[in-house]
């Protein structure tokens, strides 16, 4: 049995990058690029659009969210659901209005570039429940 000790302190999520209050908890990282955080949203909360050069899987661990990708409806994701965002695929992802939410997002960083490429915050209007189905 190996144990690893948390050495990370959670984080809150940049303004830049999240909208609302989101913590970050580094779960994994290994030589080989792959990357797992568990990810806490308040209600509201959510990222702003962005992509993954390799994809990304969200395993939903508690509460009620929202997920969309680019031309989709906004699909809601509850605990014990699995998403998985295509390669290149732009996207967001949160806490519905009124739940929190918690998932363990995981990636695969590219050997040379960028894993992630972060572009504008999902606008109050986007996030809407008249957007949702």
């Amino acid at each position: 049995m190996k144990i690893t000790r948390a050495t990370v302190p959670t984080r809150k999520g940049d303004s830049a990058t999240f909208s609302g209050d989101v913590f970050v908890d580094m779960a994994h990282t290994d030589g080989a690029g792959l990357v797992a955080a568990v990810v806490h949203f308040t209600p509201g909360a959510r990222t702003a659009w962005h992509t993954h050069a390799l994809g990304q899987t969200l395993f939903v661990t508690e509460g009620v969210g929202r997920v969309q990708r680019e031309g989709g409806e906004i699909e809601e994701i509850r605990a014990g659901d699995t998403v998985f965002f295509e390669p290149g695929e732009n996207h967001w992802h949160g806490a519905a209005p009124d739940r929190f939410m918690a998932h363990i997002a995981i990636v695969k960083t590219p050997e040379f570039g960028a894993g992630t490429e972060w572009g504008r915050l999902v606008t109050d209007e986007e996030y809407s429940t008249e957007n949702s189905h």
